[in-house]
Parts: structure tokens; sequence; C-alpha cells
């Protein structure tokens, strides 16, 4: 039973996702020409570091500790649901990434709205920064999945230990929450948001 509520909770999710993501489209502004075209695309550049960095990070993550997870899980079945929070954990950090990339992609007008002034170029390397420390700091899922495998480990030989395990697990993830705070508190400033 709890399986089909995720399910339905992740159908709902991906068709409310794929709705925003329609309605943007139909609201986007034309890409912009001169030294506002230049801007903008240093601003895509930003979005794409952000984006990409971290999803680099976070995909070695969720290698590290699914390799774990597939091992526990085969000799311990009725544990695949703790394995499964350990080994999602680092896929947040990814989802940093993409919120800062529609935040930045909004700022320059790319989805909808009027976005910032844009004929400073000075915005747009502040976009490539803003995406380059969004998308380091999110390297830090790679070692986020190295304690969620190393916790995954400890929670086969004891279950009990799950929680401290998710509590060991998730404070790699506090260098990544830092730089996104340090990335939206930049596009404020700049006038990106």
């Amino acid at each position: 039973m709890k399986k089909r509520n995720i399910k339905a909770k992740a159908v709902l999710f991906l068709i409310g996702f794929v709705a925003l993501v329609m309605t943007a489209q139909t609201v986007a502004a034309e890409p912009q020409t001169g030294d506002a075209g230049e801007t903008q695309s240093m601003i895509i550049i930003g979005c794409a570091l952000a984006m990409g960095i971290a999803g680099v990070g976070s995909a070695l993550g969720l290698m590290l500790a699914g390799t774990s997870a597939v091992a526990v899980t085969a000799e311990k079945p009725e544990l695949f649901g703790r394995c499964l929070v350990f080994q999602v954990l680092p896929m947040t950090q990814a989802v940093y990434g993409l919120l800062t990339a529609i935040l930045l992609m909004m700022g320059a007008g790319l989805l909808g709205g009027g976005g910032a002034t844009l004929t400073n170029p000075m915005l747009g390397l502040s976009a490539i920064g803003i995406g380059l420390v969004v998308g380091l700091t999110g390297l830090s899922a790679a070692n986020q999945g190295m304690v969620a495998s190393a916790s995954i480990s400890a929670t086969a030989r004891n279950p009990d230990v799950a929680a401290r395990g998710i509590i060991y697990t998730v404070m790699p993830e506090t260098i990544a929450i830092f730089g996104l705070l340090v990335g939206i508190l930049l596009m404020t400033g700049l006038g990106l948001l």
C-alpha cells in the first residue's frame, strides 16, 4: 500500500512539473541580441555550470551509495526502505543546481517575466560565478555518497543505527546548502531575483 502511495505522489509531481514547464515555455521571452544577448549567454553558462557540476557530484554519490545498497538488499531485502533513504540523499545537490539554474533563467528573462536589465556584462560574469559556487559545493554529494555507503553497511550489521547514520550522511550536505545560500544571496543582490 505504501509503495502505491509513493508512486501516486511521484506521478502527481511529474504531471505538475510537466505542466509548469509547458506554462513556462508559453510565456518565455525571446533571446536578446547585442550586449544583452552576451550577458544572457553568460547567464546560460552559469546555469550549465550549476547543474552540470552539481549533477556530476550527485551522480557519483548516488553510485557510491547505490552499490552498497544493492549489496545489502541482496542479503537482507527487508532493509530496502532504509537503504533507499541513504541512497537518495546525495541527489539533493543536483536539486540545488537545478534550482539555481531555474532562478538564473528567470532572472535573465528566459523563463517568462521581464528579468533583470541585461546590458551590464558584469551580471553575466556574476552568473558564471554563482553557477560555479553552487556547482562546486554540490560536489560534496560524492563525499555524502561515501558516508551513505558506510551507513548502509553499518545498518546491515545493526538496523538500529540507521537514524544515526542518516545524521552522519546529511552532514556533508551542509556545504552544498551554504553554496546555494550564497548563490541566492548574490542573485538577490544583483537584482536577478
